[in-house]
């Protein structure tokens, strides 16, 4: 090394010492033969640094750098999206009259318990009773006229057409009465199910007419779950998968499955629909509650799974270092990967490793593409940790 450091010195020397009256072509000359000295120096200088760095191993150890590694093992892997979804009840329906009239009165209350049947309201009906009263009159008297119409006739007493006459006034009265009873009984508002009077917006007196909100009724039975599903997972999901449903206001956590999936795209959020069941819970759930889905819309059985911040990004794509023996050292190695999807902390490797690859765990900060490496703990892990 010194006989080296001589020769530089040399070199410069004589390259400086050339008096001023040389010629232009001779220092150029001169130079460019320096140059190539120096340069034939240096290379030979790299080259016995690196037989010194494979032959001494105190450097070695000395410049490597501390890590910690895992084998990579084939795992499952499921990957599950949440969705903000709400309870609702095919029970929770609100009730109006059929027929126009004024609110003669209200039978319930909000909150009552009414059973299925159980009248509500009812409407101002006299015009209509008083209908009733005229065609029961006028069906006795049709239908004495018909009766002894028709013991004469059966006695050929009279014509037939008589006979005829007085059956079909009867009958036509008595379709009457059907009808304008049925009319009476949609001035009566009945529960249609079992369940609890939520909401009351009739006042007694107000005018009534159809489609106009009289009482709401609500059913804690019949009650699902729905949410709005993005279409980029369309085909992610069928009727009969499992789901998971979680209450945060009672933080309680319940399986189902999804019993149907639209088929229609909303056009304003992009997004279709799902339902879940909902069977009978051990907790209070109420119409319009607020319900996280959990979904799974992607897993496959034999999954390289890494920790998700060991994985590094530049400009050539996303990467992570594996160790590996080199001239009989033990060093990291750049690999080049493709990651896939996220889950708790760790993310699938879908090209770039293979199993039984050791991978670095800890430490992958301080390295670069062949720097020596040593263990810090020698124990046997997996790199899905």
């Amino acid at each position: 090394m010194k006989n080296n450091i001589l020769i530089i010195a040399v070199v410069i020397s004589t390259l400086f010492g050339c008096q001023s009256g040389t010629d232009l072509k001779a220092k150029k000359a001169e130079l460019a033969e320096a140059k190539a000295a120096l340069s034939e120096l240096q290379e030979k200088i790299d080259n016995l640094e690196k037989e010194i760095a494979t032959l001494d191993t105190t450097t070695v150890v000395q410049n490597s750098v501390l890590i910690s590694s895992g084998k990579i093992e084939l795992v499952p892997f499921v990957h599950k999206i949440s969705v903000r979804g709400s309870a609702a009840s095919r029970k929770n329906v609100m009730i109006s009259a059929e027929t126009m009239g004024r609110i003669e009165s209200i039978r319930v209350r909000e909150g009552q318990r009414v059973s299925k049947g159980q009248v509500l309201l009812t409407l101002d009906a006299d015009i209509v009773r008083n209908n009733i009263a005229e065609l029961k009159t006028s069906l006795e008297l049709a239908t004495t006229v018909f009766e002894k119409q028709e013991r004469l006739w059966k006695n050929n007493i009279g014509t037939e057409i008589q006979y005829l006459e007085a059956k079909n006034n009867k009958e036509s009265l008595e379709r009457r009465l059907a009808t304008t009873n049925s009319q009476l009984s949609q001035s009566i508002v009945k529960a249609p199910f079992d369940g609890r009077v939520d909401d009351l917006p009739a006042k007694l007196g107000e005018m009534a007419q159809p489609g106009l909100p009289l009482v709401r009724m609500v059913s804690p039975k019949s009650m699902y779950v729905e949410a709005d599903i993005s279409e980029r997972f369309l085909g992610a999901f069928e009727a009969g998968d499992s789901v998971t449903l979680h209450f945060p206001i009672q933080d309680k956590t319940y399986t189902s499955k999804i019993t149907a999936v639209g088929e229609v795209i909303n056009p304003e959020n992009r997004t279709f629909k799902i339902e879940a069941a909902l069977s009978k819970t051990d907790f209070t759930v109420k119409p319009n509650q607020v319900v996280v889905l959990k979904l799974t819309d992607y897993q496959v059985a034999d999954a390289i799974l890494v920790p998700s911040e060991i994985i590094l990004t530049d400009a050539a794509g996303k990467f992570l270092f594996v160790v590996d023996e080199e001239d009989g050292n033990t060093v990291a190695k750049r690999r080049s990967i493709e990651a896939g999807k996220t889950q708790n902390g760790q993310t699938e490797v879908i090209k770039g490793l293979a199993e039984n690859d050791v991978i670095v765990l800890d430490g992958y900060r301080d390295l670069n593409d062949g720097i020596p490496v040593k263990f810090a703990d020698r124990s046997t892990q997996t790199a899905n940790l």
